[in-house]
């Protein structure tokens, strides 16, 4: 499949449109299903997306939204670092979600303690207790972006992003701080419907290129990122400078 490619001259009109394609594919997914299943995920441009949402969210029956995570550090439940928190911040204490649905990965000082590998597979039970012991077809899967090309918590040449099993796993030891994170895997978010990268900024420009013509996801982790119904690439100019 033929990703789509939409390059924006501003930050902005990246979040804004995605905003709005994110009302229009949850809200026929309602009408289609009920329910719509939709992994969020953090940095900047991610987080933005939500406060767009929380501004205007159209149509969308937030009982009626099943929300994950792709990834969270594995650090206490109130630091500032965990994704979850900066979703509720940005838009869940702002719109009438069930809390039910809400599925955030467990902290450090949850129910498991510092076993993140207990807090992993605890997760990868949620995913399936919510797909009839499946892996989930999520509606769509947000992801962001880091220069070195990692996507949710699977950097280059790691064992996470060589996980073609498990749906979720532990990482001890991420390069980028904080060491320890949850992560869901590439099998998982390739059986995602759509697939949407938020991405801004020239330093990524590299990893975009590499995605675009085919480079293997063990170098580049977000090569090996697509949707079974779509993908779709939100950029900013720089992010796309290295794009032919």
């Amino acid at each position: 499949m033929i990703p789509e490619t939409l390059v924006f001259d501003h930050k902005n009109d990246l979040v804004a449109t995605a905003a709005s394609r994110f009302v229009d594919l949850v809200t026929k997914a309602q009408a289609d299903h009920g329910v719509a299943s939709v992994v969020l995920t953090g940095g900047s441009n991610g987080i933005a997306v939500l406060r767009a949402l929380a501004a205007d969210s159209g149509d969308i029956d937030w009982s009626r939204v099943e929300l994950f995570w792709g990834d969270d550090r594995f650090v206490p439940a109130d630091d500032p670092e965990r994704n979850y928190g900066q979703a509720c911040d940005a838009l869940l204490d702002h719109v009438p979600v069930d809390s039910a649905r809400v599925h955030a990965m467990a902290p450090s000082d949850g129910e498991f303690g510092d076993d993140i590998d207990a807090a992993a597979a605890a997760y990868a039970t949620v995913l399936a207790r919510t797909s009839a012991g499946r892996v989930p077809h999520f509606d769509l899967h947000l992801l962001g972006m880091g220069g070195e090309g990692h996507i949710n918590s699977l950097f280059p040449h790691t064992a996470a992003t060589a996980e073609a099993e498990k749906t979720v796993v532990a990482v001890e030891d991420s390069p980028k701080p904080p060491p320890r994170r949850i992560t869901l895997t590439l099998p998982v978010v390739n059986r995602s419907k759509a697939v949407w990268f938020l991405v801004a900024g020239e330093d990524k420009a590299e990893a975009v290129a590499a995605a675009h013509t085919g480079a293997h996801a063990a170098d580049w982790p977000c090569a090996g990122a697509h949707g079974t119904d779509e993908t779709v690439w939100f950029l900013d100019r720089g992010a796309a400078s290295r794009l032919t």
